[in-house]
């Protein structure tokens, strides 16, 4: 993802997520592991929904390889979350994902990055295609780099 922070219109995924008391840390903001988590959140709530993703029996499943996080603003409790999610990228086994993560209505973002799923057989642990499934499901949350 560029450097350049993005806004809330260049996501055509938004998906809501209440911060909780226990997100909080000492200093009063939601503590920075809470990111990755809202990060994991939008993409598996997407390819459970709209791949009919089973994350118990599906033979293929999708590990995070690779993420990261800038962090602009604080995120507090009792605050909205809108994790933005889009693909630019679909290769031939792994799915990279940009999210943005904004307050409440802002539409300036708190926080974006991305993160990078690679597929694997569940049983042999050998790298495979990204199933035609999650593939169609990602379509209309595409990009152009």
């Amino acid at each position: 993802m560029t450097a350049e922070a993005p806004d809330r219109s260049s996501f055509a995924r938004l998906l809501a997520i209440p911060t909780r008391w226990m997100d909080q840390d000492p200093y009063g903001h939601v503590n920075n592991v809470e990111y990755y988590s809202f990060f994991d959140t939008v993409v598996n709530e997407h390819l459970i929904r709209e791949a009919g993703l089973d994350v118990v029996h599906s033979p293929e499943i999708g590990l995070v390889v690779e993420t990261k996080c800038n962090f602009l603003k604080e995120i507090s409790f009792p605050q909205t979350v809108h994790a933005g999610m889009r693909v630019p990228r679909i290769g031939n086994s792994s799915v990279t994902y940009e999210i943005a993560l904004f307050r409440d209505a802002e539409t300036d973002c708190a926080a974006f990055g991305h993160f990078v799923h690679v597929y694997i057989d569940r049983q042999t642990r050998q790298t495979v295609r990204v199933p035609d499934r999650i593939r169609t499901a990602l379509k209309p949350v595409m990009v152009e780099n």
